[in-house]
């Protein structure tokens, strides 16, 4: 099968982060103008040049997200079933070496969290998992999927790398979705910073959305760490390269693009690049233009006051309430918690401040009747 390795070997580090640095104001001026903006355009857009160009690059933003997704913005919640994980990560809350209380929630904790999660409204589900193959594995996820998808519309996945077949065989059991951060395209980076497990084989992480497009899956979702390696810039030009090859490639699926930024954890290290929110924005504001079909997400990683400003720009699916440890719905155990959310606010509150920008929350965007059916 052919995967984006083969494309991402083509793409040099230095030299995007050159071409990106070159980029003029006429290169942001003509990649506006674009009816189709090309990669050479998003280099454009991403680049400090385009920083002057940001109320331009927002005004057209918004006019894409509203012409694609109307007022719309879905309402989504993770859900984190375990904390175990078998890798050694420097970034990370879950990592093995980190002296933190370990659950896996059993049977009848999953029932009481997905009963916590629908009492708050939610009906789209994302479930969370630290990188532990024997005990937080296809065997957990066979004997506890069906009975969760049967209590929501939507359910997605963010786990560990599976193989195709797995994949496949998930989606028989009601998945939807599963999203797969590459944390940064620099390989020396991404060494430096996942020192044991096979979250330290680059080229299986890389080849994970592949293997979804093959398996069927009806979204994947991508995203880089930003702040793990030091040019945020050339790690989302390459999120953008790896977008434009799926859509090519695997066109049966849909996307959705995440912008995670480093956030205080237990053992967690320093951004190695800094983008401030003007920046993030900018980036958000890129990928709008650059692929305008594409879900763009964003998570209470950010701040409420960030999120209230750029939601309404061009973010058309946006998490609430989030808590990041096992068990966080149904009691509280901040001990076990992977980060630190930003934006606590209760699901109510983000959904009236939605309807005060004059957008429609979005609780539910599935319906058996439209064809899906559960497991």
């Amino acid at each position: 099968m052919k995967t984006f390795t083969q494309r991402w070997q083509n793409l040099g580090w230095d030299d995007t982060g050159l071409r990106i640095h070159a980029k003029t104001a006429a290169d942001v001026e003509r990649a506006l103008g674009a009816a189709h903006p090309d990669i050479n355009d998003m280099m454009a857009l991403l680049s400090p040049a385009a920083a002057g160009y940001l109320e331009s690059m927002a005004q057209k933003a918004q006019r894409l997200t509203r012409q694609r997704f109307g007022n719309t913005v879905g309402m989504y919640v993770p859900l984190y079933l375990s904390n175990l994980c078998a890798n050694d990560c420097t970034y990370c809350g879950f990592s093995m070496s980190n002296h933190l209380k370990r659950k896996t929630l059993s049977g009848d904790e999953i029932a009481r969290e997905c009963a916590a999660i629908r009492d708050l409204g939610f009906d789209s589900l994302l479930l969370v998992t630290g990188e532990h193959q024997s005990k937080v594995g296809m065997s957990y996820f066979r004997r506890h999927l069906p009975e969760i998808r049967a209590q929501f519309s939507t359910l997605m996945m963010e786990v560990q790398p599976l193989a195709q077949e797995e994949y496949a065989e998930l989606k028989t059991l009601g998945l939807d979705g599963v999203m797969v951060y590459q944390e940064t395209y620099h390989l020396p980076t991404y060494a430096r910073h996942h020192l044991r497990g096979h979250k330290q084989d680059f080229f299986w992480r890389l080849e994970t959305p592949d293997r979804l497009g093959a398996a069927g899956i009806d979204k994947i979702g991508l995203g880089a760490l930003i702040g793990l390696s030091d040019n945020w810039r050339s790690d989302c030009l390459m999120l953008a390269e790896h977008l434009a090859w799926l859509q090519q490639t695997w066109w049966r699926s849909r996307y959705s693009i995440s912008f995670p930024r480093l956030r205080p954890c237990a053992g967690g290290i320093p951004p190695a690049s800094l983008m401030d929110e003007a920046q993030l924005l900018q980036v958000i504001c890129a990928f709008r233009l650059f692929a305008p079909d594409v879900e763009l997400s964003l998570s209470t990683r950010e701040s409420a006051h960030f999120r209230d400003h750029a939601v309404p720009l061009a973010i058309n699916n946006v998490s609430a309430f989030s808590r990041t440890q096992p068990g966080g719905y149904a009691d509280a155990h901040p001990e076990l918690e992977q980060f630190s959310p930003d934006d606590n606010r209760t699901p109510q509150q983000v959904a009236a401040a939605l309807s005060a920008a004059g957008l429609q929350p979005v609780w539910k965007d599935w319906d058996g009747y439209l064809g899906r059916t559960s497991a």
